[in-house]
């Protein structure tokens, strides 16, 4: 049987859930987590509605099929003990403050002690006030703004690589594309287009700071609409100006948004690099339109990461694609969810322990291998373990093409426009 992938369904199913364990946790000390029975309940406020919807259920799959992973292998053993893991779930309908309000409901309510992360740095960042406020542990998956590891957070920690590497690798790919064409690389134009929220702007930031190092002038530097439905403006000003390079963040409906304005205005760039490619479907939705286009990606499964439990990233791809239906390509989002629930396993059973405290530092202390690639946490709680790669659709296929070590493809280049 499959899970539901679809958000209502998904928001019903966490309804469930949350009602069943909500109730009758033991209490076993004030420093000590609430389990019930013999299942550790980790909680988490994501976004089943509301703009982030698409993304918030591809991180709940990854959640939901980790746990299921862990619980039909033997469970988490702390103490001599067998464990289940189980998730409670919040709707936070893609909205900050509704995130922290559930988030306090969780700790205070329903005594969860254990936190998965929500979709997006904006929703992370309104949660790990109150997770700190708390003292709860939150291991979270899509929060990828370098700004919540410069707070001095003590309980957060993120499996993903941080938003400034998001989409520096494409600067260096420009300039080494300018060079090959016997250019200087500050001969590169750059057109960037971002949305107006913590995760965007930080992958702004780290493309500012890569375009500087090469003396890249930027061309166009535009803020998407609120509604991410339009970005017109930019388009116009590009077809006018040429840039070689142009950049978009704007979650899956920003990504949505620029290939389909793209090939309506035929828009034709050497270079186009955006975030959140597979989470859009942008292959499904446009066919040819997407093609050549860069996605950066915090995983892919052509990479060489392995571990015991879920085997090979390739293992991992064909696993998930037979547990949900919809999916060709897994979102890193996905990835990167298992393997939050894959660190609470394993610092489970270094602590050997539920004292909060003890399960923390075990938590602060994780130097682990998996499929989604190598996880250690800086004393900021960020990991510092894993690179980004870039991947450009060919012919339909999301092939690695940069950084080189990683590449399994060369790069096509320019831009074969697809109208």
């Amino acid at each position: 049987m499959k899970f539901n992938t679809l958000p209502g369904r998904a928001q019903g199913f966490s309804r469930l859930v949350m009602a069943g364990a909500a109730v009758g946790l033991l209490a076993a000390g004030s420093a000590q987590a609430k389990i019930e029975g013999d299942t550790i309940v980790l909680g988490s406020a994501i976004s089943l509605t509301g703009k982030y919807a698409t993304n918030g259920v591809h991180a709940q799959n990854g959640y939901d099929l980790a746990v299921r992973k862990i619980n039909e292998g033997g469970g988490v053993k702390v103490d001599g003990k067998s464990y289940k893991l189980k998730v409670v779930y919040y709707d936070d309908e893609s909205t900050p403050a509704r995130g922290a309000q559930l988030a306090e409901r969780l700790i205070k309510q329903d005594g969860v002690q254990f936190m998965l992360g929500p979709y997006s740095s904006g929703l992370t960042k309104a949660i790990a006030p109150v997770t700190e406020k708390y003292k709860i542990p939150m291991v979270e998956a899509e929060g990828a703004s370098r700004s919540l590891f410069t707070q001095g957070y003590k309980y957060l920690f993120a499996v993903l690589s941080t938003s400034e590497q998001y989409l520096a690798s494409a600067i260096d790919l420009a300039a080494e594309m300018a060079e090959k064409e016997g250019r200087k690389p500050s001969d590169v134009k750059i057109a960037m287009a971002f949305e107006n929220d913590p995760f965007s702007l930080d992958v702004r930031a780290g493309v500012v700071d890569d375009a500087k190092k090469y003396g890249m002038k930027v061309v166009i530097d535009d803020k998407l609409p609120r509604d991410l439905s339009d970005m017109s403006a930019t388009l116009t000003k590009a077809k006018a100006l040429k840039p070689d390079l142009l950049i978009v963040s704007g979650h899956s409906k920003g990504a949505a948004t620029a290939v389909r304005q793209i090939n309506e205005m035929k828009i034709d760039i050497p270079m186009i690099a955006m975030t959140h490619c597979e989470a859009a479907k942008v292959t499904d939705k446009f066919g040819a339109g997407a093609n050549d286009i860069l996605c950066s990606t915090q995983w892919a499964e052509t990479l060489s990461y392995e571990d015991e439990m879920f085997g090979t990233a390739a293992e991992f791809h064909e696993e998930f694609k037979a547990n949900f239906e919809g999916y060709t390509t897994v979102p890193y989002q996905s990835a990167q969810a298992a393997a939050a629930v894959m660190v609470w396993k394993d610092a489970f059973e270094r602590a050997n322990s539920f004292e909060i405290d003890k399960v923390r530092d075990a938590i602060a202390a994780t130097d682990m291998q998996t499929f989604y690639g190598p996880i250690r946490f800086s004393e900021a709680g960020n990991n510092i373990a894993k690179p980004m790669v870039l991947r450009q659709i060919q012919g339909g296929s999301y092939n690695v093409v940069a950084p080189s070590k990683w590449a399994s493809h060369p790069l096509n280049f320019p831009r074969e426009a697809g109208f």
